[in-house]
């Protein structure tokens, strides 16, 4: 069952920011370790390359780079932020909230700041929770904003000789700026739903309560992430059609009506195929998938920043996320730009 929630005041998004490390990893790269062509690759998930942290490199390295250019791009201050919300699934470490490390590295004092892992579907989660959080608030007597962050830096975690999802991967980091726009722009709503019978389809096994760490576990590659990939192709082209249409209709537009569709960047052979699907017609759809791969939790906001470095969208223009991942859990995002 889908929860639709309906945006409360007039809330949307003032800055974009993105980072990706300096590590091209290309398909031959890839390939090799898989024992897979780099045609393979790139006919399988569209994928060029991908980038890859250094070794000293966490997820709160390059959540911090693209979360001061998102700041800057909003014209904010660290200062100005009453929460963050880190969404990973690859944390700097299992405790402290990766969050409270950015805080900390931005200075941004009198933020709250927590992590959400909802996997691939975790900036949407994180968006939506910010933007809710704000409106409970209101005003506050000022300007009060909030910061949403999906990082990622699963080169850490892959199995690099795992064609089902070493090909795919990549690290990055993207942010966005939330807070009060003008009336008749910002968030129209937002739409989440699980079918956690379907959680063995994406995972890493071991290193949690259920599974503590051991020689057994690491030896066994058990803190690989590990996917099912025909079945989460199959649950992606079976539900997401109809999140889709049931967000529209439940906030009142077409799919005539949106102008960009922004979806998590899985495989963009897969988005491709899958679009059709939708019926949005009218609308641009963003894949910069091929330079960056599967970022997780990244991959809604590198992609959000990516066209806005291309001029889009632009004011008044109908916008669409959507994000899909383990769990099984899929969310969408509706807005109409404007700051």
């Amino acid at each position: 069952m889908t929860v639709y929630a309906p945006a409360l005041g007039a809330l949307g998004i003032l800055g974009t920011g993105s980072h990706l490390p300096e590590r091209v990893v290309d398909n031959e790269t890839v390939g090799a370790a898989a024992s897979v062509s780099a045609e393979w690759i790139e006919r399988r998930t569209g994928i060029v390359e991908r980038r890859y942290a250094a070794d000293d490199e966490a997820a709160s390295d390059l959540a911090a780079e693209a979360a001061v250019r998102a700041l800057a791009d909003a014209g904010a201050r660290p200062e100005d932020l009453a929460w963050i919300i880190v969404a990973t699934s690859t944390p700097d470490h299992p405790q402290p909230a990766t969050a409270a490390l950015l805080q900390h590295r931005l200075g941004a004092h009198r933020a709250a700041a927590f992590d959400v892992n909802a996997v691939c579907a975790g900036f949407v989660a994180a968006l939506h929770t910010g933007a809710r959080l704000l409106a409970a608030e209101g005003d506050g007597g000022g300007r009060r904003l909030a910061l949403v962050v999906g990082t990622e830096v699963y080169s850490r975690i892959i199995d690099r000789t795992d064609r089902r999802t070493a090909p795919l991967f990549g690290d990055g980091a993207g942010a966005v700026v939330i807070g009060p726009v003008r009336e008749g722009r910002g968030f129209l709503g937002t739409g989440m739903c699980t079918d956690g019978a379907l959680h063995g389809l994406i995972g890493v096994h071991a290193g949690g309560s259920r599974q503590p760490a051991s020689e057994k576990t690491v030896a066994g590659g058990d803190h690989h992430f590990r996917m099912r990939g025909r079945e989460v192709r199959e649950f992606v082209e079976r539900e997401l059609p109809g999140a889709v249409a049931g967000t529209l209709a439940e906030f009142g537009v077409t799919a005539a009506d949106v102008d960009h569709f922004v979806p998590h960047q899985a495989n963009g052979e897969m988005l491709r195929a899958i679009v059709g699907s939708l019926g949005l017609t009218a609308a641009r759809v963003h894949l910069p998938v091929d330079r960056h791969g599967n970022t997780g939790a990244a991959s809604i906001p590198l992609a959000l920043d990516h066209a806005r470095r291309q001029g889009v969208p632009r004011d008044g223009e109908l916008v669409l996320l959507a994000g899909f991942g383990g769990g099984m859990t899929l969310g969408t995002v509706l807005l109409r730009w404007g700051r």
